[in-house]
């Protein structure tokens, strides 16, 4: 919810929820909650982050 209105955009501001999600996850001890495909969504949107949106702006 914070990630919105600092992304300006509805899209960005949920994809940085996608991957902050397991990241607090794993680093407060309870990473086994979550499955697999969490991680992996997350870290296809750090990739598109990195790569895609790095390139546009």
């Amino acid at each position: 919810m914070v990630g919105i209105p600092l992304c300006y955009s509805i899209a960005d501001g949920l994809a940085l929820g996608f991957i902050s999600y397991p990241i607090i996850k794993f680093f407060s001890g309870r990473g086994k909650e979550i499955g697999a495909v969490t991680y992996l969504l997350a870290a296809v949107l750090i990739m598109y982050f990195l790569f895609v949106r790095g390139r546009m702006g």
